[in-house]
């Protein structure tokens, strides 16, 4: 007997229930190519199942994964590049590369720090969605100091061409000169580059340091460690 979608999306990983069904409402679940409203569509072997564009494939062994990388410069956050560009699969240890997992948000090419791989859609939605606000960390080395009225500007948000940023953290380094921990709630495109760049400043150096309760800790460039339960649950939480 065939399985439903609802059925189908919910048993490889993809989510839980109740954030599949959401998101078969929004539009977000494809069936061989055409955009599915219907729980109960029935999936035969063979169809391919997309949610946000990706394939949802049944996970290895029943397992979810969870991966941390400390992204270097130069890597393309995505899972493959059609001009054949370095991207951050590829300093993931052999056995992970075939189990599906993914980049659970982005950092630019020029950024470094903090990535999450999964094969766990339903948190992945959770820290990508707006809607839910997680926080990001980074340090932002500038090309000169942030004057104090710039950084009460920013810190009540700053209107880009794609909106106005929401109210970000600002904090000074004190050991590093026009340093600064910067935190936001959105993920827009470059959003703090583009944020500094609408008041005169450079960004010349930009790491993830933090996802919500992760923290990139001691991690070294180009190495990745899978996360603790501990972890998993308190970024699940």
């Amino acid at each position: 007997m065939n399985e439903t979608l609802l059925k189908f999306l919910t048993g490889t990983g993809a989510g839980s229930r109740r954030h599949m069904a959401e998101a078969i409402k929004q539009s977000r679940v494809a069936v061989n190519g055409q955009v599915a409203a219907d729980f109960r569509l029935p999936i035969e072997p063979g169809d391919q199942v997309t949610l946000d564009g990706r394939t949802v494939d049944l996970k290895p062994g029943g397992k979810l994964v969870y991966l941390i990388l400390n992204k270097p410069i130069g890597m393309l956050t995505t899972t493959r590049d059609e001009r054949g560009r370095d991207t951050v699969m590829s300093l993931l240890p052999p056995k992970y590369r075939r189990i599906g997992l993914y980049p659970a948000g982005r950092l630019d090419k020029d950024s470094t720090g903090l990535l999450l791989f999964t094969n766990d859609g339903g948190l992945t939605y959770k820290l990508t969605h707006p809607k839910f606000e997680h926080e990001k960390e980074y340090l932002v080395h500038l090309d000169k100091r942030l004057e104090p009225p710039d950084a009460d500007r920013l810190r009540q948000g700053i209107d880009l061409e794609d909106g106005r940023t929401r109210p970000t953290t600002i904090k000074t380094v004190a050991t590093e000169p026009q340093t600064y921990r910067v935190t936001v709630h959105e993920g827009k495109k470059r959003q703090l580059r583009r944020m500094f760049a609408s008041l005169g400043y450079r960004v010349t150096t930009l790491q993830r340091i933090r996802i919500g309760s992760l923290l990139l800790g001691n991690l070294k460039e180009g190495e990745s460690r899978e996360l603790t339960p501990a972890e998993v649950a308190e970024l699940s939480g």
